[in-house]
């Protein structure tokens, strides 16, 4: 089997929060008046993350999509202050916080993302992301020096389907006219990577840095470097 194309998963996978989300929100909310442990909102976001509808807006207008990421995201941040309500200043607060995660200040590659990209660059292979994430990632990845080396970004917010959907995928092989057996696809979510490339015929690659993950029988890697190792075998 020759890979022409690996898609790769951003967060988690490609590059990670500087900060933990629970320091990062709770330090911003104490600058608007809320004071708020950063291990009970980590915990109240992994929850309401969980259960939040998916980050697609199918048959969406264009010119509307923005808005409705940003309101996706200030419902998911108004859920999980719920707790510590009310919240006087939430609207200055979200607006803050939305910013600065806009920022690629905010973001750290992994150590091994930018040379495993250019080798996989060198190689002829298609690049593109596939992330359940909204148009910030765009000026993210370009913030942090990547941008330029995928050839598409495949937004859930934008193609109307979120990883796991098959469908999502199958967009992305269809820009590139391939077949899903021509893709591999990287990414650390059990769920939206692993089992959503696999129901889409894709080569599935679990990164789990930290010996995690539960599912058997994957195929995992704890570096992007090895992708290299796996493509030469």
């Amino acid at each position: 089997m020759t890979i022409k194309a690996v898609f790769f998963d951003a967060a988690g996978t490609l590059m990670r929060t500087r900060a933990s989300v629970g320091e990062t929100y709770a330090r911003i909310a104490a600058t608007h008046g809320k004071t708020v442990s950063a291990a009970a909102v980590a915990e109240r976001f992994r929850d309401c993350f969980a259960t939040a509808p998916r980050l697609a807006f199918p048959g969406a207008a264009e010119e509307n999509i923005r808005a409705l990421e940003r309101n996706w995201w200030k419902n998911l941040v108004g859920e999980v202050f719920r707790p510590w309500a009310p919240f006087e200043d939430f609207e200055e607060y979200f607006a803050e916080l939305f910013d600065y995660f806009a920022s690629s200040e905010a973001w750290a590659l992994f150590p091994e993302t930018l040379e495993t990209l250019l080798q996989l660059k060198e190689r002829g292979l298609v690049l593109d992301v596939i992330s359940n994430f909204d148009s910030r990632l765009i000026g993210i990845l370009d913030g942090l020096g990547v941008g330029s080396l995928f050839e598409h970004v495949f937004l859930s917010s934008r193609v109307g389907y979120a990883k796991p959907d098959a469908e999502i995928f199958h967009t992305a092989l269809r820009q590139h006219d391939l077949k899903p057996a021509d893709a591999l696809h990287v990414g650390d979510n059990e769920i939206c990577d692993l089992r959503g490339a696999d129901l889409a015929g894709l080569r599935a690659v679990l990164i789990d840095r930290h010996s995690e993950a539960k599912f058997s029988g994957a195929e995992r890697i704890d570096n992007l470097k090895v992708i290299l190792r796996l493509l030469d075998a």
